[in-house]
């Protein structure tokens, strides 16, 4: 945050391109907040889909789920 979420953005985006942490829901969960500060709603909202759907196939726990439900929530 230090540079900015355009910049943190940046840097995530390198990391799923070489999909280190593809599987890794706090990747997409982080991807989709900086989407989100940016205004770019619909990207955030996919990211808050995919670090859903990881959350739940890994059967990870409940308030994580609900965080990430919550937000996504509210860029409906």
């Amino acid at each position: 945050m230090c540079e900015g979420p355009q910049q943190g953005l940046r840097l995530i985006d390198a990391l799923l391109d070489r999909e280190e942490l593809a599987s890794y829901h706090l990747a997409h969960s982080a991807r989709a907040d900086l989407c989100r500060r940016l205004g770019r709603f619909a990207e955030a909202r996919d990211s808050y889909e995919k670090a859903l759907a990881l959350v739940l196939s890994a059967r990870r726990c409940e308030p994580e789920r609900r965080f990430l439900a919550g937000r996504l929530r509210e860029l409906q």
